[in-house]
């Protein structure tokens, strides 16, 4: 009888949780963006730039860019400094892994210049010390 009690109230203990999290489970109508959608090209052209620094820094064992370069490639996004018919342009620091996390100073600074659309790494300006 108890085992059947224990059953029962596991069940009604689940079912409230269940319950209680419907209203978040529940489909909600998408937000309207602000921003215009960010170009395929754009989010190339991210991915390009970072991969570049790390391979040109040592890799990811020991070297990590700044946390703009993971996030979209939109007009908001710090590390993108213009978008032009010339292509993308792209700045941002590095450090060793953790560096922003932990609070320490950068030790790199990476310029890099990517094509309109963002398969080719048109020059690294600049890659050394911050500036």
């Amino acid at each position: 009888m108890w085992l059947s009690r224990g059953l029962l109230a596991g069940s009604l203990a689940s079912a409230s949780l269940i319950a209680s999290a419907l209203p978040l489970l529940t489909p909600q109508p998408a937000q309207a963006q602000a921003d215009a959608p960010v170009p395929f090209s754009a989010v190339r052209a991210l991915n390009l730039a970072r991969n570049t620094a790390i391979q040109s820094n040592g890799g990811l064992s020991v070297y990590r860019p700044a946390q703009c370069m993971y996030e979209t490639a939109s007009a908001g996004n710090q590390c993108l400094i213009s978008n032009t018919n010339d292509g993308y342009l792209f700045r941002f620091l590095g450090g060793a892994p953790g560096w922003q996390q932990l609070d320490l100073a950068p030790s790199v600074e990476t310029e890099i210049r990517i094509s309109t659309d963002g398969r080719t790494v048109l020059g690294v300006d600049y890659n050394g010390a911050p500036r």
